[in-house]
């Protein structure tokens, strides 16, 4: 454990996430117990296995429709919404709890083809459609930079989100989240206005 590191981190005006998949929950414990408090998760299974509700919880991983259920009364942000489908899933399994669930959506602006996330030019239809649900409630916008040496692309690429963020913020209430950043370019991340990073393999080294 990076204890000199998550100190460090917690001590920034930022929101940490710490990343916590394919560590056990007494890792997560551990961290708790150094002063995180909201924990991210990929995979639903995973997520399930270790989840205390003492705990916030973000799911950061590519969503499937049919694993929403599992979690809508367990999360309190779904960071990767990247399509009408699946914020229509959230809308309609958080009213049968009678819920507004807190979401971000992720957008793709990473050329990279496994990358996942909503196309730039998909953004305004699906804030058209999420402004009508009563049940999600959006917070802002999320993306995964491209995983590259070359700096100069991954601040364009952040640069973009927060150009998108500032205009959001701008037209709508309750955007005050940008998630950006991993354990390999969050310092870029701040720099360049993500007020929530998702660090998790620098945490546990």
């Amino acid at each position: 454990m990076n204890t000199q590191l998550i100190e460090h981190l917690l001590s920034l005006p930022v929101q940490l996430v710490a990343v916590t998949k394919k560590h056990t929950k007494e890792e997560v414990d551990a961290l708790y117990t150094l002063g995180v408090r909201t924990f991210g998760e990929n995979r639903v299974q995973e997520f399930l296995e270790k989840y205390d509700p003492n705990y916030s919880w973000h799911i950061i991983g590519h969503l499937q429709t049919n694993k929403v259920k599992y979690i809508i009364d367990k999360v309190d942000m779904i960071e990767s919404v990247d399509s009408l489908k699946l914020a229509s899933e959230i809308e309609k399994q958080a009213k049968k709890i009678g819920k507004v669930q807190d979401i971000l959506i992720e957008l793709k602006v990473s050329d990279d083809p496994n990358k996942t996330g909503l196309p730039l030019e998909d953004l305004d239809d699906l804030l058209e459609k999420v402004d009508q649900m009563e049940h999600v409630r959006l917070r802002g916008l999320m993306c995964i930079a491209s995983n590259t040496e070359d700096t100069q692309k991954i601040e364009h690429e952040f640069d973009t989100m927060h150009s998108l963020y500032h205009d959001l913020q701008q037209k709508r209430d309750h955007i005050d989240t940008l998630s950006m950043g991993m354990s390999h370019d969050y310092p870029i991340a701040i720099k360049h206005g993500a007020n929530t990073i998702r660090v998790g393999t620098a945490l546990f080294e």
